[in-house]
């Protein structure tokens, strides 16, 4: 299985844990994480997320979103496919740079791209399973239930 996760999602544990949602979010993302680390999933890294986190002021959580991409067993470099596949998701209203993710995502045949965004949770498409860090574990769970 192999899983994409979007720069809201890989700084969420860095926000303000006091609110319940970012909380719970943050759990399931460091859940994600282990399962990564694990190896039972394969992380997709893209130059959008590098070009992303190299842009974030804080220089701890740079450094540290940087040395996660270390578990990432494809990364994806720009190209003319996804730049197509971007300009497709701008046309349906989807912002640039998330747009750039999800094509990144698509392109890499990602299972799951993970999001906290709610723009992009709310977005449907039979293209990728867009899901928050929560739906995942969710997903996750269910599925080893059923092994």
């Amino acid at each position: 299985m192999q899983v994409y996760l979007d720069n809201c999602c890989y700084n969420r544990p860095f926000d303000d844990q006091r609110y319940i949602r970012i909380a719970i979010e943050t759990q399931a993302k460091l859940y994600i994480q282990t399962l990564i680390t694990d190896r039972k999933i394969d992380l997709i890294w893209s130059y959008v997320v590098t070009f992303e986190n190299e842009n974030n002021p804080y220089e701890n959580k740079k450094v540290s979103i940087r040395n996660f991409s270390e578990n990432a067993k494809i990364i994806i470099e720009e190209n003319k496919t996804i730049l197509k596949e971007a300009n497709h998701f701008i046309a349906e209203k989807i912002k640039e740079t998330d747009a750039l993710h999800l094509a990144c995502a698509k392109y890499a045949k990602a299972d799951y791209f993970i999001t906290t965004d709610d723009p992009l949770l709310n977005y449907k498409t039979s293209e990728i399973v867009v899901i928050s860090p929560v739906g995942f574990v969710m997903a996750w769970e269910k599925g080893k239930r059923n092994e």
